[in-house]
């Protein structure tokens, strides 16, 4: 993926242009960021950055302290039906965290990372992991980028690449397992409290 493909939404229109690319899917790559916490006791505020990808574009939003209810009502179109699913890794502290702070509840969440384990494995199987397996390559994951200030308002083309790509390669695991014969069994949704302070304004 390049520059060229990934989109940082900033408008309505392009809001709404988004959803409807992303709702057009049966599947579509998901992640989020947050601001790394580095201090004992600090309480993370994330996320602060939403990911999709299609298999061929990246459409990323940012969250601030305050969202606008035309910007949640797009991601609740998105995230919230269980079409298209939504396929990651390691999703449960995303979903979480989606739900602490913006009252999100999300489903058709598909990790692969719980569904790639085979039988008597304890541990999850990461996306490095995954892309070696399936593909044969190595995935370069910068942890320099990974733990950079995600909240910052404006981020860096690096930054919006490994957001991208931290979407869309799950994606591609997903598609890759499909054609290998696999079949996915029945989801089980993340627990969530029944109700959750949010940062709508």
């Amino acid at each position: 993926m390049t520059i060229a493909d990934v989109q940082l939404v900033a408008t309505p229109d392009q809001a709404v242009a988004a959803r409807d690319a992303l709702l057009a899917c049966d599947a579509i790559g998901f992640d989020t960021e947050s601001k790394p916490t580095f201090t004992k006791g600090e309480v993370s505020t994330g996320p602060h950055l939403i990911q999709f990808a299609t298999d061929t574009r990246a459409y990323l939003f940012q969250i601030g302290a305050r969202t606008d209810e035309h910007t949640l009502a797009v991601l609740r179109a998105i995230l919230e039906p269980t079409a298209p699913l939504k396929v990651g890794f390691g999703l449960s502290d995303d979903v979480k965290r989606l739900h602490a702070k913006l009252d999100i509840r999300a489903a058709g969440v598909v990790d692969m990372g719980v569904v790639l384990r085979t039988p008597g494995q304890r541990n999850d199987l990461g996306a490095r992991s995954a892309v070696a397996k399936y593909f044969g390559q190595a995935l370069q994951k910068s942890k320099k980028i990974s733990t950079t200030n995600w909240a910052l308002p404006r981020l860096n083309e690096k930054q919006l690449l490994y957001a991208a790509d931290d979407a869309q390669v799950a994606l591609r695991v997903y598609r890759r397992w499909l054609d290998l014969g696999n079949k996915l069994p029945s989801l089980k949704p993340v627990k969530l409290p029944k109700s959750a302070k949010t940062g709508i304004s």
